[in-house]
């Protein structure tokens, strides 16, 4: 009679058939239905001469798109639905109160498969980059009463293993364990997010399943209001020197009455023709009175009158100033008499959309070019996969 043993040197046996029929019946009598989205692989993008980022021609799910940042940034999804069987423990959402603020916990689903019936189904294992659907969260009465149709939820395939409790006397695996974690509105889940979804009646909603499942809305609406009361406190990047008086002088430096020009002047002649009736007060003739990152607001000191437009008046006296507003960006001059002299551009600006003129605007909108030892030019803004490329010598 020979021995008994359950390992048959590496063979799958009727006591294996047998516990892996029943392990499976366990899922299915047990088990939670799952819609998997399969992941097939890349986008083509077409002809490509950057090797870090080679052409897909065929549908590979092992295929990486970006070899330099290791992203697949554009992944094609099966257009058929796989329904499959899974368990996993149904957890409460915690707050975790151990640290600063609130945090969420238990947003990480580990669900169990049975192996055998994935690779019958899905023919393959479950890997990172799929998409499961659990329709038994579907959240039916939304809050947002004005949506048509269920809300479901959507959960990435981040790891999959094989489990110490999927092992029977056999030796041999039966279940196969995924982690995943809540599907998010990005650029990598786009064949899955953009399509059109129906109501109960199999009516078309005219909505995407990003419109209803993404909070960019919301998130845009929150970060607009922030934007705004940051331009309510910070109207303008740079220092605002307008609060500051400026002292008027003349030209050898000395202090003049800042009121202007009075009947009880003794140094102001007859024939003077830089002083009429309509005299009221005297500018600083600084033409520069503060130095400093980004000061120049096309404001005239101490609050002075100004007029604007895109040619200088016929008619003016000593200390006008006008801002010039064909020069960019605004240039603002004063009058001193025999000419017009530059006192400063308007460089100040707002802080956001991001096209001032500050360090941080200079640096992400930078359009210079920079020439080579060899007469050739380049750009200074490139992308980091372009600066990387190996060159001839």
């Amino acid at each position: 009679m020979p021995r008994l043993s359950l390992w048959k040197d590496g063979a799958h046996t009727n006591d294996f058939k047998f516990f892996d029929r029943r392990i499976s019946e366990m899922f299915t009598i047990g088990g939670t239905g799952i819609n998997v989205h399969k992941y097939l692989g890349i986008i083509d993008q077409g002809s490509s001469t950057d090797a870090s980022q080679p052409q897909a021609t065929q549908d590979d799910p092992l295929a990486i798109q970006d070899f330099l940042f290791l992203e697949n940034r554009d992944r094609k999804y099966d257009q058929d639905v796989y329904t499959m069987r899974g368990i996993y423990n149904v957890a409460d959402t915690d707050f975790d109160l151990s640290q600063f603020g609130l945090f969420l916990q238990n947003d990480t689903l580990f669900i169990t498969f049975h192996l055998q019936d994935m690779d019958r189904i899905l023919g393959r294992r479950l890997m990172a980059g799929d998409v499961l659907e659990l329709p038994h969260l579907k959240d039916y009465n939304a809050l947002d009463t004005s949506l048509d149709v269920a809300l479901k939820r959507y959960y990435v395939v981040q790891e999959g293993t094989r489990p110490t409790e999927g092992y029977s006397p056999t030796w041999w695996p039966h279940l196969w364990r995924v982690k995943c974690t809540p599907l998010v509105d990005s650029q990598e889940y786009n064949d899955i997010l953009n399509k059109i979804q129906v109501d109960e009646d199999g009516d078309s909603t005219g909505a995407t399943l990003r419109d209803l499942l993404s909070t960019y809305q919301k998130e845009l609406e929150v970060t607009n209001k922030v934007v705004a009361q940051a331009e309510a406190e910070v109207p303008e990047s740079g220092y605002d020197t307008s609060k500051y008086y400026v002292v008027p002088t003349d030209e050898l430096g000395r202090p003049q009455e800042p009121k202007g020009h009075n009947a009880d002047e003794t140094g102001t002649a007859s024939d003077s023709t830089t002083v009429d009736s309509s005299s009221t007060r005297i500018s600083p003739t600084s033409v520069k009175a503060y130095d400093g990152y980004l000061i120049g607001d096309g404001l005239a000191p101490n609050g002075h009158p100004i007029t604007m437009g895109t040619t200088f008046p016929t008619s003016a006296l000593e200390g006008d100033y006008i801002l010039r507003l064909d020069f960019l960006p605004n240039r603002l001059f004063r009058y001193s008499g025999t000419r017009w002299v530059k006192v400063e551009d308007d460089v100040r600006s707002k802080l956001t959309p991001g096209t001032g003129n500050t360090l941080r605007d200079g640096f992400i909108n930078n359009s210079n070019t920079t020439t080579r030892d060899d007469n050739t030019t380049m750009d200074q803004r490139q992308a980091l996969s372009s600066a990387l490329e190996a060159k001839e010598d």
